[in-house]
């Protein structure tokens, strides 16, 4: 009996205890997590495409002409400017064709006038029948001979002005020049193999970058389903330099290439950049950021409120209008800035949670504060009831954070 008695007042000391337990439990306040409300938006579509530089123009400097550099008239990697005089090719020989055809020429146009008073008088003498018709026939060919005569010296003065001109090299376009191959005393030769100097043109300067075949068939699709609206002819472009900042001047969109290479499956986008201080060399790597079009009534999730479930689907914590806490599958697209771009899984004055996912469960009541988001960082900023700044995430809450999205 006795020790029956003792077991009926521990089992109803255990029941006491789990009474109180549970009444603990239910005064507890809901937990306090933090949301962000999403609204639809228009958001910019961009394509991060990896690519070189290229000069806007480009010209290999040879002479048109043989002879003997006397001199070199640039200063290598100089700005110089089309027309500018680049070497000097030792122009005696050309000087001497020319004052020679020169000379030509004043021998020819001296027997002009004789051959025409010829012809003048023969036109007389025929009237009179002093001459044969044959005389007057000889003396018009012989003023045409002359008058041809002096039209070829005239080709031949001209031809020999340009070769004298070509003795002094000039730049053909403007640009900065590259360093010399030949020293003044060498030899060159009229449309030779070996290069002088190379010009290329650096403001403005064009980027090359590659899309692929895949992407653009995407955007199409897009657009014919009127998820995506183009951004018209003036595309702008923006361009990430190779240590990772962002060049401060756009550019715009050129032209695209008509064909996809058969290997890679890729064509090719030019995109022409403004240079003035020169900061873009050809051939550096850049990453250009193109704009493709704009997304209509669309909806922004930040990353950090995304994770994958066991099946790898994207998923989110909502808090729904009557307070508790639910899950959803989310189809997320592309990802701007810190955030998702989602396709669907979302309406308009949805909830989700940003902050303390790991401290509830699905149906449970918390209580919701409106947080913003730093766009830069991806962060939260500041709590919308106090506007006073958020404590960092501690150490081992981001690293929990981190690990429930890898396994989840």
């Amino acid at each position: 009996m006795l020790l029956g008695l003792f077991g009926l007042f521990a089992l109803t000391g255990c029941f006491e205890e789990d009474a109180a337990e549970r009444g603990v439990q239910a005064s507890a306040p809901p937990v306090e997590v933090s949301v962000v409300t999403l609204h639809p938006q228009s958001v910019t579509i961009t394509a991060e495409l990896p690519g070189r530089t290229v000069a806007s123009l480009v010209a290999e400097v040879r002479p048109q002409v043989s002879g003997i550099i006397q001199k070199r008239l640039y200063e290598e990697g100089s700005e110089v400017e089309a027309g500018e005089a680049l070497y000097k090719i030792d122009p005696a020989t050309y000087q001497a064709a020319y004052d020679s055809a020169v000379a030509d020429l004043q021998k020819a146009q001296a027997a002009v006038p004789s051959a025409q008073a010829k012809v003048e008088r023969y036109q007389g003498l025929i009237k009179q029948k002093a001459i044969s018709k044959q005389d007057l026939d000889d003396a018009v060919a012989t003023l045409a001979q002359a008058k041809a005569d002096v039209a070829a010296a005239k080709a031949s003065v001209e031809t020999a002005k340009i070769n004298l001109a070509y003795t002094e090299i000039k730049a053909p376009i403007p640009g900065r020049v590259g360093k010399s191959s030949l020293t003044p005393g060498a030899l060159v030769t009229a449309n030779q193999d070996t290069v002088l100097t190379t010009i290329r043109t650096l403001d403005p300067i064009n980027v090359d970058v590659t899309q692929s075949s895949t992407n653009l068939l995407n955007l199409i699709q897009s657009v014919n389903e009127g998820k995506i609206k183009l951004s018209g002819d003036n595309v702008s472009v923006k361009l990430k330099l190779e240590n990772g900042t962002v060049y401060p001047l756009d550019g715009k969109l050129e032209f695209a290439e008509a064909s996809v290479d058969e290997t890679t499956g890729t064509y090719i986008l030019r995109a022409e950049f403004p240079n003035p201080d020169r900061l873009l060399l050809p051939g550096m790597y850049v990453r250009a950021i193109v704009e493709e079009g704009v997304a209509e009534n669309s909806f922004l999730v930040p990353q950090r409120a995304v994770s994958h479930n066991t099946k790898g689907e994207a998923v989110a914590v909502f808090v729904g209008a009557d307070g508790k806490v639910e899950q959803r599958v989310l189809e997320i697209g592309d990802n701007v800035g810190n955030n998702w771009l989602v396709n669907s899984g979302v309406e308009d004055g949805d909830r989700v949670i940003v902050e303390g996912t790991q401290r509830v469960r699905v149906g449970q009541d918390v209580t919701a504060v409106e947080v913003t988001i730093d766009e830069t960082t991806g962060e939260v900023r500041e709590r919308s009831t106090s506007g006073l700044p958020v404590k960092p995430v501690a150490e081992a809450d981001t690293q929990e954070v981190a690990s429930a999205v890898r396994t989840d």
